[in-house]
Formats: structure tokens, C-alpha cells, sequence
């Protein structure tokens, strides 16, 4: 966690960001982010190859079928796949074979903000972020799909266009690690819309936030907050996931009597009495009202969601989760 908060902190920013929607060029990488990118990568690649790329693969199908060639039938072929024209002019069956159309489009959409710097366990949840987008875009990359990245707060930060290779993916986990951000609030709906944007074809889009902010934001004339109707806006065209990271200290509030608090993303204190009954009874409803409401927009925008959490290794949960979605798949 400390070599995390540190490089984070320290490493300078070569681009003005991506608001005008052009490429940012990559920042200036200390060496430690290197070679903690390039750790990092030895340790999920075995994992990946061992277990991810296969459930990857079963979970995140091509877009369809495409011819590959004809052959002689054989025992066992399915007489569905008979060529009846070639077989009328050879005199004896043949079958037409088919290959799934593999390549995806993938794009990791990180959240940066203030809130992410957070971490009461073994690592930030930046950190977590970082190791799940890594095990997703290695896996990506062992199927030969094409991955790129956009990091957001308040504003999209940076971005980089999917491409597909394992230079291209060390490239966007060193990006991840090195970019410092301006902002320092969310705006999950802002980056969502560019995202929706900048991908021509469907496209599968992983959300990495832990999606607390304000409060709901503006609401349209349709009485739904801006930030819900763009996230349904992009799951009618788009795969959407969003994987939640959370941390212990998110829900649960110590009585230790008075304590002064910072808002990582606005930089308001506050000076609350934690042993305070209806203080304890006001905080408890306003998570269960958050709770309630992400849940409920999720649902609503047809989102599947993976809770990922700051003492924890991601793996568990990304497994479960491809193969939970396998499982509705076959049903």
C-alpha cells in the first residue's frame, strides 16, 4: 500500500488530458512504476493462464460465425453442416465448417477520484482496481481481443485506445499507475457517455469505481439522475460491468467520541461526534439508502455487478463471476 500512495503521488503528468477527445500521450513513468508493473505481470500471467483464459473465453463470445472451409464429411460431423452443392458435384458429402468471429473490444473505465485513495486494510482501493484491470486485460490479450483504458474522476483524465498485444497491455497498466489526476470528484456518467462515444461497435466496457459520490446528481425531466440514464443509455449498445471496490471502513464507523473528517473529493471537513446515537442511526439509513439505490439502477440498466473488496484478491471474484454468468448462459 505505501509503494502505491507514493508513486501516485510523485509521478508527473506529460499530457493535458483527453477533453477535447484526442489520445493523451502516455505520462512520464518513474522506474519503480516499471518494475512494479512488470512484478505485477509475473504474478497474474501464471493465473491467467492457468485459469482465467479459459473462463474468459466461455463467458465473452465473439459477435458471431464466419466461414472457414469445406471438407469431407466424416463420422460424427453434423448432417446440419452438410454443403449440398459441393456434395452434388464431388459425388460424396461434404460439410462446410464455421469459426466463432473472436475478436472483442474491451475497455477498462477506472475511477481515479479522491475516494479511491482509500484503503483501512492491506491496500488501496486503487490498488485493487489496478490488479483486476490487469487479470482482465491479460486475458483479453491471450484471446487476441483488443483492450484500452480510460481513467476518469470529475473528468476523463486519460485514454488510450484498445489495441490488442502484451506490450499494448504493460502499456496501460503503467498508465494506470503513473497518471496523477486533476480531479479529485466522480462523475461515472460523464465518463461513461465518452466511452459510449469513442467505441463505434458493441464493445464490452468494465466500470471500476467504488461509486460513491454526492448523492444520485441533477435529475432530467424524466425524473431519472444523469448519471443513471447515461449508464443505461450505454448497456442498450454496449456489455456493461461494473465491478464496485469497496473497503471496510466505507460502511462501518468506529465509536471513538469526536473525530474530524476530510472529503477526499470535495475537501470539506466535518467534526462529528461518532458515539453519537442519532448520528450512528443517520449514517446507518443513508448507506442503506445508497445501497438501495445503486442496486436498483443497476438492475433497472440491465448491469451485472461485482463487488471487489480492499482485503481480498480479485481473482475470487472475477471467477465467480464468469462463471455465474457462464451458468445463466446455458440456462
Amino acid at each position: 500500500m505505501a509503494a502505491w500512495s507514493w508513486f501516485r503521488r510523485t509521478s508527473p503528468v506529460a499530457n493535458p488530458g483527453p477533453d477535447d477527445g484526442r489520445e493523451a500521450p502516455g505520462p512520464r513513468v518513474p522506474p519503480e512504476v516499471l518494475r512494479q508493473v512488470r512484478r505485477l505481470e509475473l504474478e497474474l500471467r501464471g493465473m491467467v493462464n492457468a485459469v482465467f483464459g479459459g473462463e474468459y473465453r466461455s463467458v465473452f463470445r465473439g459477435q458471431g460465425v464466419e466461414f472457414s472451409e469445406v471438407r469431407a464429411y466424416e463420422p460424427g460431423d453434423d448432417i446440419r453442416h452438410i454443403d449440398w452443392n459441393v456434395t452434388a458435384r464431388m459425388g460424396h458429402p461434404f460439410v462446410k465448417r464455421h469459426v466463432e468471429e473472436r475478436e472483442l473490444t474491451l475497455l477498462l473505465c477506472v475511477d481515479l477520484s479522491g475516494s479511491t485513495q482509500f484503503g483501512t486494510r492491506t491496500r488501496f482501493k486503487a490498488e485493487v482496481s489496478a490488479e483486476a484491470s490487469m487479470l482482465i486485460a491479460l486475458s483479453a490479450v491471450r484471446n487476441n481481443d483488443r483492450v484500452g483504458l480510460l481513467l476518469f474522476t470529475d473528468r476523463v483524465e486519460h485514454v488510450v485506445p484498445p489495441d490488442k498485444g502484451r506490450r499494448h497491455v504493460l502499456r496501460l497498466i503503467r498508465d494506470l499507475m503513473a497518471v496523477e489526476p486533476r480531479g479529485t470528484g466522480t462523475d461515472v456518467g460523464r465518463a461513461l457517455d465518452y466511452a459510449a462515444r469513442m467505441l463505434p461497435h458493441r464493445s464490452i466496457i468494465f466500470v471500476m469505481s467504488d461509486f460513491i459520490a454526492p448523492g444520485p446528481g441533477p435529475v432530467g425531466a424524466n425524473g431519472i439522475p444523469d448519471w443513471e440514464k447515461r449508464l443505461r443509455t450505454a448497456a442498450r449498445r454496449h456489455d456493461v460491468i461494473a465491478l464496485r471496490v469497496t473497503d471496510t471502513g466505507d460502511a462501518i464507523m468506529p465509536a471513538v467520541g469526536l473525530v474530524r473528517l476530510l472529503d477526499p473529493e470535495t475537501g470539506r471537513e466535518t467534526l462529528i461526534d461518532t458515539g453519537a446515537g442519532p448520528w450512528r442511526v443517520a449514517f446507518d439509513a443513508q448507506l442503506a439508502r445508497e445501497e438501495t439505490y445503486r442496486t436498483r439502477a443497476f438492475r433497472q440498466a440491465a448491469v451485472d455487478e461485482i463487488e471487489l473488496h480492499t482485503s481480498e484478491s480479485t481473482a475470487p471474484a472475477l471467477l465467480a463471476f464468469f462463471r455465474r454468468r457462464q451458468r445463466r448462459r446455458q440456462r
